[in-house]
């Protein structure tokens, strides 16, 4: 099954005002996806909208957010369902220092429904840290019932190596996110992960076009399959 696990709505600052759940959901029909995450930065806001649009087109959906650390490290968290994952994005709110956003700079943060009417906006800055590291949000995503992933290690900002130069030991990720596979042995090499770590690839995409460029595939042993699956 083909998959694009980190998909930008219009409720992150930074994606396009065009990434709507309709649009997101009809483009990943058009791309061949069988199952699909949208993940905002630090809110779940959108992902509702996004499921009931995804369902129209037969696409799975999987419930997720883009967090950013006190660190300003981005993790993937995933949830089996809706409810999870709101009650996850509630508790993030209430733990993040809330700055205005100012879209003329940062960009739009449009709250919508599946038929992409705007229902609101999102007035602090979503791309701001929350007041957790990284070795706390994990226990909070377990606790929580889901899963977290390290968001694209390879890339040289907003990484757990970028940020940290290493991927601590004593912290327990379910996973990691690698944006170019072809980096993966190298990754290997350093000793950053190993062969047997639970990788995902995804678009990170940020405009429709992007939408499935990663090219990825997973089967029934790869342990996202029974979120997706559920």
């Amino acid at each position: 099954m083909k998959y694009d696990f980190h998909i930008h709505s219009c409720l992150s600052p930074c994606g396009s005002d065009d990434m709507t759940p309709a649009n997101i959901a009809g483009m990943s029909f058009l791309a061949g996806l069988g199952a699909i995450a949208v993940c905002d930065h630090n809110s779940c806001l959108n992902i509702e909208a996004a499921a009931k649009a995804c369902a129209q087109y037969g696409v799975k959906y999987l419930c997720g957010m883009e967090l950013c650390t006190s660190e300003d490290i981005h993790v993937l968290c995933y949830f089996k369902d809706v409810q999870s994952a709101m009650d996850f994005s509630y508790h993030i709110e209430e733990n993040t220092l809330k700055f205005p956003n100012q879209p003329q700079h940062y960009g739009n943060q449009n709250i919508m429904d599946e038929t992409d009417n705007i229902l609101g906006t999102v007035d602090h800055l979503l791309i701001s840290g929350c007041n957790y590291s990284v070795y706390e949000i994990a226990d909070i995503v377990h606790c929580m019932g889901g899963v977290c992933y390290y968001a694209h290690i390879d890339k040289p900002s907003y990484s757990v190596i970028s940020v940290l130069g290493t991927i601590p030991e004593d912290v327990y990720f379910d996973g990691v996110e690698i944006h170019d596979l072809s980096k993966r042995q190298s990754l290997i090499d350093a000793g950053y992960i190993t062969a047997d770590t639970p990788y995902i690839s995804d678009s990170d995409a940020h405009q429709l076009e992007l939408i499935g460029d990663r090219e990825c595939e997973m089967d029934e042993t790869h342990p996202l399959y029974e979120f997706i699956m559920r």
